[in-house]
């Protein structure tokens, strides 16, 4: 990786560092090409620090940009991560292709995945990599670090399998960025990124239900770090029966959300034995939303909600292109970021 981050001392920007804001950190990055979806990009890509977006390309705009003013590099830089994002994007489209001709499929939306990245623990050092590939929604290949080889759920898969297990050279180089240039650039982030990282964003809290039958919803948005706790109290007890956790998904500014359903009695929607608790790491006073009626305002100590008629107003922004699930998914010479293995 050239640029400013190449001409600094990695061992001392990180000497007595700080890192006690989390235990485990990441750093993550996703491919997705797709076809058969008119007016939206063929290719995405983008980059997650301990869940935040740091770098995005798209075969619109045909530009790697930073996420995060902190991650702005010079121009030259950002010019050399687009031409291996290009470059990228022209072995994904082919790989959809060659995925079709095996599969026996003509025309309709697929969409060909990787997900890689590493996993670094600051207070016990350990550390992890993966490397996966899916094509439409399900697991492709998988890198298995330990025995060094890949992985092929499926049978089609297996030729690709055969082809990269053979090729030893392309399997070290993916474990040593996995297990040692992924961890150091993720240190070198979370030290560029430290103040950002570090913040507390509190969450405001709604309580929203589609008629007096369906499940209510506890929805927590805006908050910052990812690790929320989520959950409903009954009568001070936390209810585990007849709920159901959403995942906790990004938010464009960088915060998080997250929604937690509910099935109660219709009896007791107003019996103000019910309340939703959203806990957030750093933060003693716990946010609490009491189930009420559709009439009365919900009292508590984080941000009051209603119950309404409708979910109206709730923007979820799910990991999903154009309806296609994502599955669930720095450098070289030059870049941050690990090669894709261009023969398929």
């Amino acid at each position: 990786m050239e640029g400013t981050y190449m001409n600094m001392n990695v061992s001392v920007l990180l000497v007595n560092q700080d890192f006690c804001y989390a235990a485990t950190h990441s750093l993550k990055y996703f491919y997705t090409a797709t076809s058969g979806i008119p007016h939206f990009p063929e290719f995405v890509t983008e980059g997650l620090l301990d869940g935040l977006p740091i770098t995005y390309y798209d075969s619109n705009i045909r530009r790697e940009t930073p996420r995060q003013d902190w991650m702005a590099e010079t121009e030259k830089y950002w010019d050399e991560q687009t031409q291996i994002s290009i470059k990228t994007e022209k072995s994904f489209k082919g790989n959809i292709a060659v995925a079709q001709q095996r599969l026996n499929q003509s025309g309709g939306v697929h969409s060909f995945q990787r997900m890689y990245g590493c996993e670094w623990n600051d207070v016990t050092g350990a550390t992890d990599g993966f490397n996966q590939y899916g094509y439409d929604g399900e697991d492709w290949l998988t890198l298995d670090l330990k025995n060094r080889r890949y992985i092929a759920p499926v049978e089609k898969a297996a030729i690709t399998k055969y082809k990269w297990d053979h090729q030893k050279g392309l399997i070290e180089r993916d474990i040593n960025y996995l297990t040692q240039d992924c961890i150091d650039w993720l240190k070198i982030y979370l030290v560029f990124g430290e103040k950002t990282l570090k913040r507390t964003v509190l969450p405001s809290v709604s309580l929203l239900q589609k008629s007096p039958s369906s499940p209510v919803t506890c929805h927590a948005t805006g908050f910052y770090p990812r690790s929320v706790m989520v959950f409903w109290r009954r009568d001070g007890e936390q209810v585990y029966e007849d709920v159901e956790h959403g995942e906790v998904l990004p938010n464009e500014d960088g915060t998080f959300q997250n929604s937690v359903h509910l099935t109660v009695k219709l009896e007791d929607l107003d019996s103000r034995r019910y309340e939703c608790v959203v806990q957030l790491p750093g933060v003693q006073e716990d946010f609490v939303t009491r189930l009420e009626n559709t009439n009365q305002a919900a009292e508590g100590s984080g941000s009051s909600g209603l119950i309404i008629g409708a979910v109206v107003g709730v923007l979820l922004l799910v990991a999903i292109v154009c309806g296609v699930v994502i599955w669930k998914k720095k450098k070289d010479a030059k870049k941050g970021f690990a090669p894709a293995n261009s023969e398929y």
